[in-house]
């Protein structure tokens, strides 16, 4: 699998990887239909792919809020979806007993940025000999983030990612700080940007966060501006509704436009 970490970070193109898919698994029929839709645009565009989707969404603001249809069947959905396109896929975990579970259907395992400190879950994650994404807490800075690569590697596994997803400004709003990017390349790993988490707008007195999803390009250009090795975007073709996450997900139908844009941005750099 460092092989894989290699073949993500120096392609034959020069493209950066994406991390993409729906925030939650809504149900087999919309899963398929995305990764089969961002499939054939990444497959054009050669960008390396790895299809998203939380198999259960652990942290959310209201009880009543969506959370999942259930473990086994979101898992067997990632599932098929890899077997099937041939593609990578990438899950959340958010208990160490779920590491293992979840390891036995995907092939990239996901610490969620409020989890990033949580030694057991990083261990745990790192035990399964997956890939581990480790998402950077909106509280911590860049540079902090070589502990949770220190702790996975210590545990026996040198698969590591690490996300950035912005940093908390105030109560209700997030800003980046893209002096993160390089500083967290410095730990030799690959480095994303999350476009979409990263313009959340949290905390609001509905119970629902909002978000800026027409701000998506300009967190992603000026990501890859400064050499983000990889891009994670939420996208779904009707954000609006959307179980989970919608106000701050690219619309699919704007998924390709938005990456031949990138794709120039990161050929004026090279």
């Amino acid at each position: 699998m460092l092989n894989y970490l290699d073949k993500i970070k120096n392609t034959e193109s020069g493209n950066f990887f994406l991390m993409a898919g729906p925030c939650a698994i809504e149900g087999e029929d919309i899963a398929l239909r995305i990764a089969e839709k961002i499939i054939s645009i990444t497959d054009k565009l050669k960008i390396p792919y790895i299809f998203k989707g939380s198999f259960r969404k652990a942290n959310r603001s209201k009880g009543s809020s969506f959370t999942g249809i259930g473990d086994e069947k979101a898992l067997r959905i990632l599932e098929r979806i890899g077997r099937e396109f041939g593609v990578s896929t990438v899950t959340d975990i958010h208990e160490s007993n779920e590491a293992a579970m979840a390891a036995a259907y995907v092939d990239v395992l996901q610490i969620p940025a409020f989890l990033c400190r949580q030694t057991d879950l990083l261990i745990a994650a790192a035990h399964t000999g997956k890939v581990v994404n480790v998402k950077k807490g909106q509280f911590l800075s860049a540079g902090s983030m070589k502990f949770a690569v220190e702790k996975i590697k210590e545990a026996g596994n040198d698969r590591v990612i690490l996300t950035d997803r912005g940093n908390t400004f105030g109560y209700q709003d997030l800003i980046v700080d893209y002096r993160g990017l390089p500083e967290m390349q410095s730990f030799g790993v690959p480095v994303v940007m999350d476009c979409t988490h990263s313009l959340q707008q949290p905390n609001q007195s509905s119970g629902v966060t909002g978000g800026k999803p027409e701000l998506i390009s300009t967190i992603a250009k000026a990501a890859i501006a400064v050499g983000a090795d990889g891009l994670f975007i939420e996208t779904h073709p009707d954000p609006a509704n959307a179980k989970s996450d919608g106000a701050n997900m690219l619309h699919l139908d704007l998924l390709e436009e938005t990456l031949v844009k990138l794709i120039r941005v990161r050929q004026a750099i090279l």
